[in-house]
């Protein structure tokens, strides 16, 4: 294997190609936590680029070792990704229009539901180990961490964006970040139908 500026080009394509989900996750909670810390905005990153990391490691050994058994799971994908968005972004658009007339503390997001989110915006990315089948072990752990690497600053641009405009949106931003999260699941299960 040769590690020549494609390998890491198209290591860094796929890394933008698969952090659109999770960017669009990191406004929504961005959007619904104004006043976050820039700790927590490295965690939630970080949780996001690790399961963009393990993924499609996953799914590369997968295609080394069990591909028929992920080959039946891959239908199943679209709606896993929708019933996990869509729990999450339902729960916070119910919160949001509840909160409406109180004043305006949105919920932090909890450490389950942020690692449901990044299940939810990776899992597609198992299908990643089939590109890079063809590559060493340690060519696919390089290729997975310069996805993580991608996800990781595309998600701390998501939040920042997310906390400039939750600021101005007030206590319409967790409405506004749940209606995102259930498009989001609507959109990865309809073009994992077709």
């Amino acid at each position: 294997m040769i590690f020549n500026f494609m390998f890491f080009f198209n290591s860094l394509l796929l890394g933008v190609g698969l952090a659109m989900d999770a960017f669009s996750v990191s406004l929504a909670n961005g959007l619904n936590e104004p006043k976050m810390k820039k700790r927590r905005q490295c965690l939630i990153a970080g949780v996001f680029a690790f399961f963009q990391f393990i993924m499609p490691l996953a799914g590369f050994f997968c295609v080394h070792t069990v591909a028929s058994f992920f080959s039946v799971f891959e239908k199943f994908i679209p709606f896993i990704a929708l019933g996990l968005l869509g729990f999450i972004g339902g729960k916070m658009l119910v919160e949001g229009i509840r909160k409406k007339d109180e004043e305006d503390t949105p919920t932090a997001l909890t450490i389950g539901a942020l690692m449901l989110q990044g299940v939810a915006t990776s899992i597609d990315a198992l299908s990643v180990g089939f590109t890079i089948s063809e590559y060493t072990p340690f060519g696919a752990f390089l290729s997975c961490l310069i996805i993580a690497l991608t996800t990781f600053i595309i998600c701390m641009l998501g939040l920042l964006l997310g906390k400039k405009f939750g600021t101005k949106l007030k206590n319409k931003a967790s409405v506004l970040g749940g209606s995102i999260l259930i498009f989001i699941g609507l959109e990865i299960f309809v073009t994992g139908l077709f």
